[in-house]
């Protein structure tokens, strides 16, 4: 069984920076593309960054890019997202996911993590 398990969230202040993390247990972490999704309160879930298996293909929503990055660590079945200049319009739950890397930025994915919540005060 496939489990992902988000860190990293917290409170920080506008213009700082937090680095969120996924667990994958189960499966060949590897061999999938991997996404981050966030959703504020009374609003949809929506897609933040994918990344293929290798690494070496990535993909951001125009709000976080040059602010965000997304990496992954296939020896330690982990991926990351890096949040810099963090704004207020950031705060949200943040969840990772595994699907493929079209299926993934339809917001649609085979596994989903608990989330992990952020909020950014201004």
């Amino acid at each position: 069984q496939v489990q992902l398990v988000e860190s990293g969230g917290g409170l920080v202040q506008a213009g700082g920076s937090l680095r969120l993390s996924c667990a994958v247990s189960g499966g060949t972490f590897s061999s999938y593309p991997m996404g981050w999704f966030r959703q504020a309160p009374g609003k949809d879930r929506d897609f933040v960054a994918s990344i293929g298996w290798s690494g070496t293909i990535t993909e951001y929503a125009d709000s976080v890019k040059g602010r965000f990055t997304i990496s992954r660590d296939n020896r330690r079945n982990t991926m990351y997202l890096q949040m810099n200049s963090l704004k207020p319009e950031d705060t949200a739950v943040y969840f990772c996911a595994r699907g493929s890397l079209s299926r993934l930025r339809l917001g649609a994915a085979e596994f989903w993590g608990q989330g992990t919540q952020v909020t950014v005060s201004s």
